[in-house]
Order: structure tokens, then sequence, then C-alpha cells
């Protein structure tokens, strides 16, 4: 009786710290609606383990408590996915803001060497293309 207190406290805690974490704002909706239904569950699994029994009955599995392994086997092969399309993005993110810098303090270093006119002015678009703004006097 005490341990199931413990746990859906513990459960309560985890998902309250998680709503109102100011870094929540940028988790999307179906992973926060699908985090509460993930704790709904755990506290239903903690407070009733013979229903969870006789679902992994009806389910196949010997034991709730080995339903509740392989749920959490596949739940964290989702987050860890998510968790690596996440990380590419960001890499991918990186990996542009460091060209274009690399760009412009290329672009600079040739204008103070005169090797470019001070003219010439780039930008770089959302897409990671370079697109010429000014094209005057392009003598060097």
């Amino acid at each position: 009786m005490l341990i199931q207190f413990v746990l859906v406290l513990a459960v309560l805690l985890i998902l309250i710290v998680f709503i109102r974490s100011s870094n929540a704002v940028y988790v999307q909706a179906s992973k926060r609606i699908a985090l509460v239904l993930f704790a709904v569950a755990n506290i239903y699994a903690v407070m009733r383990p013979d229903d969870l029994t006789a679902i992994a009955h009806v389910l196949g599995v010997g034991r709730g408590t080995d339903l509740v392994l392989y749920a959490l086997v596949v739940a964290f092969m989702a987050g860890m996915f998510s968790m690596y399309q996440r990380f590419r993005l960001v890499d991918r993110r990186y990996t542009e803001l460091a060209r274009t810098v690399a760009i412009r303090e290329a672009e600079v270093v040739n204008v103070q060497r005169g090797l470019l006119s001070p003219q010439i002015v780039t930008v770089t678009t959302g897409d990671g293309d370079r697109a010429p703004v000014v094209a005057e006097d392009r003598t060097r």
C-alpha cells in the first residue's frame, strides 16, 4: 500500500514538473498528450495490478509486469527515435549556421584585402541557398 502511494506521487510529480517546465513550450501537443496518457496508464497499473495481469492474459502475455516491460521498451524506442530526429534537425541547423558565418567572414576578409568590391552584399535565404542582393561593380 505504501509503495503504491509513493509510485503514484512520483508519477504525478514528474508530470507536474514536465507540464510546468518553461522548456515544455517546445514540446509538441501530441507528445504532451502521450505523456499524460502514459502517466494515467501507469497510475492505473500501480493502483490495480490484478487488472493489469488480466489485460496481459487477454493479450497473450504471462504477467502484468511483463506487459509493462514490453510497453516501456516500445515507449523507450519511440522516445529515442524522436530524440534522434530532433538532434538531426538541430545538427543541420548548426551546420548551415556555421557555413553562413564562414562565408560571411571570408567575404569580409576578401573585402579587406581588396579582392572583392565592398558593394557586393549577399543574403542567406531560409532554405540555405545564397542569393546576391546587390551585384554592382564586380571588378577586382
